[in-house]
């Protein structure tokens, strides 16, 4: 029968479990001692021939066999294989138990859904459960060894009173390779039929909830078929075992005490008998004896299911609730309690502590909150708070005064780095860039023009800067604060109504998607342009003139070196017509972009940009980047 301990821990106390260490039926020294027994008589068997019987030269050979055994040991995984086994068969033994059929449900039901206090019922309850118990006979007698010896036949199945001759007969004339414990259950919905027709079970609700405690008490009888049947896998028991005793095997030579007077690392002491050795195979191999016992708890083993027991529990309690227990009933009368609204049984003297102690009402009971957060608030403060929260991050406002202190390099260029850099790329990529003229006809003598000829072109950016290069000339003459001005030498003037013609094709050559595509890498080539412009002004401007000289002179004065050379340098010879520059660039898609000569002008290559002077703080327009700048 299984070794029942638990009245013995009931009660965690100082060495609680020391007592238990003294049992000895269901023990692990009951179950291990021959093992153990064995694997000593091994070791001092090895030990003493190491000792008396080998030579010296033998003596050696031994103990560099016995430290390399001794070093290898280890890689065997002797706690990970162990471990995940004997978690697997203990899972697995559990789930057997909670399998094995209860007769306690069906037969509540049957005794409260078949009425009837005659013969014919009192006979129909009694031989439906009695097929219940039947049926859960067969099975155990199939897969427990302990009920097998009990009931080793058929014959002792009748003689026992679980099936009677006629119900034998039946039973063996009903041919299947398989087993037919399933047969009693199929007897059981009969009589339930039966039943019914006789309007002994009322209504087909009560037929229905007879028949699935039935097919839950069979469906247990077939998953005691299904464990027995299936096994643990064998390949996982044999790499458990091979582990264990191969681990073993090798302590008995790698964990021999070896000669002191050799200094071999680890063995100053000859202690004779390996005390840890042994309580390490007595935890190990006591680990495996575990899972050896519990794989299969249907045998007869002191901890296995008690089977037997079961049968005659099940037995005589379904046929006592069926039988004499239907229809007797105690007479009812009142309860004690029956005028107490808050009735409370009795205490003995050994548990008044229990009324001392408070009852729990929940966790949070004795939680204090502070008064000024226990009032209501409006439900229209709290809607605001939410879309507040929703829509401003506490940390919004910081970040963005950091942004604001932090120095800002688009301060510089304004915002003609987006635009100029989408006319650097149309520069590059389309077929040319034709000549494009300013109409000034309304200024006076002091007006400035842009003047671009046929062998040089100004890149596009510098015409279309939002009126930032070339038509911000015009408002230079009123506001007396002179911007950059261009100019540049060609031969003659070409006809007004071209400015008109070429705008015109301007305006369908600017897309948007051909700006999409190259913006990324002309932005960096604006980059790399800004950082020239921005270099010391010693390098890139020569000493301010007044205003009016600056208007008046030739643009060829001033040097000026890019990295692109071919938007700022051209050859006058190239081409012998003028060209007004007007506000906006003109593109000519008929025309290939000319090769750019370099310019004749005292041999050296020039830009053609002038300065203001830095005598008086102004204000002026780069050519190249269209930002605004502050001389001083």
């Amino acid at each position: 029968m299984t070794v029942t301990y638990t009245a013995r821990v009931a009660n965690a106390r100082f060495c609680g479990f020391s007592k238990l260490l003294l049992a000895w039926k269901g023990s692990i020294y009951k179950v291990l001692y021959k093992e153990f027994l064995a694997f000593f008589a091994m070791y001092t068997a090895i030990s003493i021939t190491y000792r008396f019987v080998l030579y010296d030269d033998q003596k050696r050979y031994f103990e560099k066999l016995a430290i390399y055994c001794n070093h290898y040991a280890s890689l065997i995984p002797m706690s990970f294989v162990l471990g995940f086994y004997v978690t697997l068969v203990v899972n697995r033994w559990w789930s057997q138990y909670t399998s094995i059929p209860l007769p306690d449900r069906l037969m509540c039901i049957l005794s409260g859904g078949l009425q009837g206090s005659d013969e014919r019922g009192r006979l129909l309850r009694r031989t439906m459960m009695r097929y219940a118990s039947l049926s859960a006979l067969l099975i155990l007698r199939s897969v427990s060894t302990a009920v097998f010896k009990r009931f080793p036949t058929m014959d002792h199945v009748v003689e026992a009173g679980f099936m009677s001759r006629e119900e034998r007969k039946k039973f063996e004339s009903l041919q299947s390779p398989y087993n037919k414990f399933w047969i009693p259950c199929v007897w059981f919905t009969n009589l339930a039929a039966v039943a019914r027709c006789e309007g002994r079970i009322k209504d087909d609700h009560t037929l229905t909830l007879l028949l699935e405690e039935l097919n839950g008490f069979r469906g247990k009888c077939s998953m005691l078929f299904h464990y027995d049947m299936i096994s643990v896998p064998l390949v996982y028991t044999q790499v458990v075992t091979l582990a264990v005793y191969s681990f073993f095997l090798v302590c008995l030579i790698g964990r021999q005490f070896l000669d002191p007077n050799q200094g071999y690392p680890g063995h100053d002491l000859d202690l004779y008998v390996p005390i840890f050795t042994l309580l390490q195979f007595f935890f190990y191999a006591g680990w495996l004896k575990v899972a050896e016992q519990l794989i299969n708890p249907f045998g007869e083993d002191d901890d296995d299911f008690e089977t037997n027991w079961l049968i005659d529990r099940n037995f005589q309690v379904s046929m006592m609730a069926v039988d004499e227990m239907y229809g007797d009933l105690p007479m009812m009368e009142r309860d004690r309690y029956w005028n107490d609204s808050n009735p409370r049984p009795p205490y003995t003297a050994a548990t008044l502590f229990v009324l001392r102690k408070p009852s729990f009402q929940g966790s949070t009971f004795d939680m204090a909150i502070p008064k000024e957060e226990m009032h209501f608030q409006p439900l229209e403060d709290i809607a605001e708070n939410m879309e507040e929260s929703s829509s401003y991050h506490p940390n919004m406002a910081l970040f963005n005064r950091l942004l604001n202190a932090a120095p800002s390099p688009t301060a510089l260029m304004g915002g003609a780095l987006r635009r100029t850099s989408a006319q650097l790329q149309r520069l590059r990529h389309s077929p040319s860039i034709d000549q494009c003229t300013s109409d000034d006809d309304d200024d006076d003598d002091d007006d400035e023009s842009v003047k671009i000829g046929k062998g040089g072109s100004l890149p596009s950016g510098l015409g279309q800067d939002t009126q930032s290069t070339v038509s911000s000339v015009r408002d230079a003459k009123g506001l007396r604060t002179p911007l950059l001005e261009v100019q540049f030498v060609a031969n003659t003037e070409r006809q007004r109504h071209s400015v008109f013609n070429e705008k015109k094709e301007m305006s369908e050559v600017e897309e948007k998607s051909d700006e999409e595509l190259y913006i990324r890498e002309e932005r960096e080539e604006v980059e790399s342009t800004v950082g020239e412009i921005q270099a010391p002004s010693s390098r890139l401007l020569r000493p301010p003139q007044s205003s009016r000289e600056t208007s008046t002179r030739s643009a060829s004065a001033i040097p000026f070196t890019s990295r692109h050379r071919s938007a700022f340098t051209f050859h006058p010879a190239a081409d012998s017509s003028l060209e007004h520059c007007s506000s906006q660039p003109a593109i000519n898609h008929n025309r290939a972009v000319p090769t750019i000569p370099k310019p004749p002008l005292g041999g050296n290559k020039k830009s053609f940009l002038t300065v203001p002077s830095h005598n008086e703080p102004q204000r002026f327009r780069s050519v190249s980047m269209g930002s605004e700048l502050t001389g001083s």
